[in-house]
């Protein structure tokens, strides 16, 4: 099964997600492989300019030569600019021995004296002001009005102050003003070229709390939408012991279908459990909650199995609310199969994981494997669920209990081999990378007609900067599963990155779009590439239909994440005429 778009592992590396301009990515993509668009080369700053604290004033401390204070006679044959500038280095004094009353004043002062005209000069009192004021609202906890006043006046007189747009978004902040903030940080990113992590880790902060805002309300009041068949069909695809994804047997046919002695007499036409089952077969998957409905309400025979199958297309989706119920009853059911059991354990952890409860999606799993311990798609999903948490270890070990189970299971061995390059590649053991690459050679050697073996060597080929190799893989993909949108996304990156190709990756990614206009991830791929195109209204727009195909909350509060910073930008380059470089 080919996954329908990145997921990201936990790690704990501190650094943002969000794709915010010229920042691109690396997501690990569970069952496809890690992504990369392209590189791009930026100026390199100081180690103290990307992690150093904005905490003191501008100025020397110092007062110029000749000044000695206010009671000083010179003072009065000195130019207002210099009367000004004596009463800030006065404030610096104050604000470097922790007297901040006394250095707000003197920057008063400093403001009060100074020529109009010297806006520079000017927006720096302003934003000495600011600072002290920072320093003392943080020790009293008082609010922050006079901190955002301030800078307000450095800004309309430095648009492009660094510190007074930094220090305004982190007031902004404090006071729940997020969009401001934003903005105010997005400003100091372009301005930093991406360099400063402290704004960065800001503006990542922003962008989540915006994101899981707006992602909660969007959520609870979208319309369920029914994802492609050919999502639908990879998604079943990777369970082998799912008793409701197997084709009706001989003795569950419709009764039309039967001969007129029929051939299970307590099986009747009317069972919507068996005609759920026949739409499955017609791709009709519209109809197939109302008919489990049915069979539910009617207690008939095949009421675990209505259950366990009505929960699936709640989750397809997105409606975990409405499954987690269904998923329940099917566990608590003691006289179930055990299969069924199980997989409800499966889809309810995996669900569990999509809420960011990693505790318990791994008890889920742990439970199906006590209860079930034959079941290799328990082991096959739980790799997976390891992948995500960065347990790769574990992750190997789940996936050799399945291919102990399932020799033939070829997805397991595409990513067994897939976790063990990744654990080589991120540790940086040149052996074990190419242990790894030979490995990928044998499951397709073994498996030629596993799609998911040809994508998983294909990123690792990328990684290796073997594009040609990683093209040649994409290209076996596509001739395996030519209806697989996600395949032909890959594949235009590729062209981004090997050949710096910009048209030809946006026709294969259009291309995806074409095959699936339910493809998520391809809305979301020509958002990001757009962002770096500068087109960024053609952007917000893509990353708005991810948004309304996202599967869970957490999926479309990372795009809400992805359109807020494109977002941003734009009433960025409005107000300051700041736009990060393009392609």
């Amino acid at each position: 099964m080919a996954a329908s778009k990145p997921v990201e592992p936990q790690s704990g590396s501190g650094l943002p997600r969000w794709q915010l301009a010229l920042l691109v990515g690396t997501p690990i993509v569970l069952g496809v492989g890690a992504v990369y668009l392209w590189n791009r080369s930026r100026g390199k700053e100081k180690q103290g300019k990307k992690n150093g604290e904005r905490k003191t004033p501008e100025g020397s401390a110092s007062p110029v030569q000749g000044q000695h204070g206010a009671t000083n006679p010179e003072l009065e044959n000195m130019s207002p600019l210099d009367r000004a500038q004596s009463a800030k280095n006065k404030g610096n004094k104050y604000f470097k021995a922790g007297k901040y009353d006394q250095a707000i004043q003197c920057y008063t002062d400093a403001i009060s004296l100074c020529p109009k005209e010297q806006k520079g000069d000017l927006s720096t009192f302003y934003q000495n002001r600011a600072a002290a004021y920072d320093i003392t609202y943080k020790m009293l906890n008082l609010k922050w009005t006079e901190v955002i006043q301030d800078c307000s006046q450095a800004v309309e007189l430095n648009p492009c102050y660094i510190k007074a747009l930094f220090r305004r978004a982190k007031a902004l902040e404090k006071l729940g003003n997020r969009k401001e903030c934003l903005e105010d940080v997005t400003a100091v990113c372009i301005l930093e070229v991406f360099q400063n992590q402290q704004s960065m880790l800001l503006a990542d902060k922003v962008l989540k709390q915006l994101g899981k805002e707006k992602a909660k309300e969007k959520y609870k009041n979208r319309e369920p939408l029914m994802p492609s068949p050919q999502f639908i069909k990879s998604y079943f695809s990777s369970f082998t012991d799912d008793i409701i994804s197997q084709p009706l047997q001989k003795g569950e046919k419709k009764d039309e279908d039967k001969d007129k002695e029929g051939e299970a007499s307590e099986v009747t036409g009317s069972s919507g459990y068996l005609k759920a089952k026949q739409y499955m077969e017609e791709e009709n998957y519209d109809k197939i909650i109302s008919e489990c409905t049915k069979e539910i309400e009617s207690g008939g025979r095949y009421t675990a199995e209505a259950l366990l199958l009505r929960a699936t297309f709640y989750l397809l989706i997105g409606n975990a609310t409405a499954a987690q119920p269904d998923l329940d009853r099917v566990i608590n059911m003691d006289d179930a199969n055990v299969k069924l059991r199980a997989n409800a354990l499966i889809k309810r952890g995996s669900m569990y994981m999509q809420q960011q409860q990693p505790q318990l999606s791994t008890q889920d799993f742990n439970v199906a494997a006590e209860i079930d311990p034959r079941n290799a798609d328990v082991y096959h999903h739980r790799g997976q669920l390891k992948i995500l948490l960065d347990q790769v270890e574990e992750a190997v070990g789940d996936f050799d209990e399945c291919i102990k189970l399932r020799p033939d299971s070829a997805l397991a061995q595409a990513q067994k081999c897939f976790a063990l390059y990744r654990q080589a590649y991120t540790g940086n053991n040149p052996s074990q990378v190419q242990k790894a690459m030979d490995g990928f050679e044998d499951v397709i050697r073994r498996f030629p007609k596993c799609a998911e073996g040809y994508a998983l060597y294909a990123q690792a080929l990328t990684d290796q900067q073997q594009f040609g190799n990683a093209d040649e893989m994409y290209d076996k993909c596509i001739e395996l599963e030519p209806d697989n949108a996600t395949t032909y996304v890959h594949k235009g990156l590729l062209q981004l990155q090997w050949k710096q190709d910009l048209e030809m990756g946006l026709e294969l990614i259009s291309k995806a779009i074409e095959i699936d206009n339910k493809c998520d991830f391809a809305y979301e791929t020509m958002g990001t590439i757009e962002v770096q195109r500068g087109n960024l209204d053609k952007a917000i727009d893509m990353f708005n239909k991810a948004i309304n195909l996202a599967k869970s909350e957490m999926e479309m509060a990372h795009l809400y994440s992805l359109c807020d910073a494109a977002y941003a930008q734009t009433e960025v380059a409005k107000k300051y005429g700041l736009k990060p470089p393009t392609l």
